[in-house]
């Protein structure tokens, strides 16, 4: 069930409510979904002055885009803003295939996230020592510092797990 604000948005322009209605007849994901229209749709949409029937992703490409997005293969971010922008150059990609030759899927893999976070541990030894003494504001240190190792591509609320174990012991 969409928000009353959501579903008028949606239902301003009928090419507009047709694709969301096409996009959740192959989804479950019907709030990302209308966030996808009225987030960066939109944003190609106004920037471009393009009419909604100008739009180049197929409803089954946004679908496959969002759930990527859904299922943490890829961060909104990435997703946003070099997914989406390489799909509208290239419409008939696959957007898992299309993200995987990019080298933009995120790294989940709990083995490699618990070896960056060990790295980062042991070369920030007094800011650990800090932060278990009540400094909890260095946790986006170590998360920022397990990112630049991992080019990016770590999934911050599973490093921020890790994180979070480690630094308790």
């Amino acid at each position: 069930m969409l928000p009353a604000y959501d579903a008028a948005v949606l239902s301003e322009e009928i090419e507009q409510a047709d694709y969301f209605e096409a996009i959740a007849a192959i989804s479950p994901y019907y709030k990302s979904a209308a966030n996808w229209i009225m987030g960066p749709v939109r944003s190609w949409l106004n920037d471009g002055g393009h009419d909604f029937s100008e739009f180049p992703l197929t409803p089954e490409t946004m679908a496959s885009l969002i759930k990527m997005v859904e299922e943490k293969a890829i961060s909104f971010t990435t997703a946003s803003g070099k997914l989406f922008p390489a799909l509208l150059e290239n419409p008939a990609a696959d957007p898992a295939a299309l993200a995987k030759a990019s080298n933009w899927l995120q790294e989940s893999d709990a083995g490699l996230l618990e070896t960056l976070v060990d790295q980062v541990l042991k070369k920030f030894p007094d800011k650990v020592k800090e932060y278990q003494k009540g400094k909890k504001g260095l946790l986006s240190l170590f998360t920022g510092e397990v990112m630049k190792l991992s080019k990016g591509k770590a999934d911050p609320v599973k490093t921020n797990e890790i994180l979070l174990e480690k630094l308790k012991s």
